[in-house]
């Protein structure tokens, strides 16, 4: 993968990044189970640490990571705020929610390691555990979706 290639695709990952951590605290915000909120409060910190590995990565590279999310991100949200203030399961809208923005950086992971041979073996690892991790937490969502459906939260 050319550099500017590369810088492309690991700033769109930290768009990604930056719009999860954002949309797991904004998520955290509108939930009133205690323990939900603790969780994906705790999900949004892991996102601002994993933004934090990768744009070290990427200096290490001489490579220009940006420090912001996308126009897409804050539309999400803003829809995130919507469906939860008109639905009756203010839970299950926030998780399916998370739910669409954590499959959707699994995705964008899998683009980039796509081309992993072209990549440093260091920015591989990092990128295969952080996705790894978000895949864990896509699973995690589901159940508790399955949940917050059964019980009408």
């Amino acid at each position: 993968m050319e550099n500017v290639k590369t810088e492309k695709q690991l700033n769109t990952l930290l768009e990604t990044t930056y719009d999860a951590q954002r949309g797991f605290a904004n998520a955290a915000e509108v939930t009133k189970h205690v323990q939900l909120k603790r969780w994906l409060a705790q999900q949004g910190a892991r996102r601002t640490e994993f933004a934090a590995v990768l744009a070290g990565k990427m200096k290490g590279m001489n490579q220009n990571p940006i420090n912001d999310g996308t126009v897409a991100g804050d539309m999400h949200r803003g829809w995130m705020n919507i469906k939860t203030a008109l639905s009756l399961n203010k839970d299950e809208s926030v998780l399916e929610e998370c739910l669409s923005g954590e499959k959707n950086a699994v995705k964008e992971y899998n683009k980039v390691l796509e081309h992993k041979s072209e990549l440093p073996p260091t920015i591989v690892s990092v990128l295969e555990a952080q996705k790894d991790e978000i895949q864990a937490t896509v699973n995690k969502v589901r159940s508790l979706e399955h949940f917050a459906h059964e019980h009408n939260l």
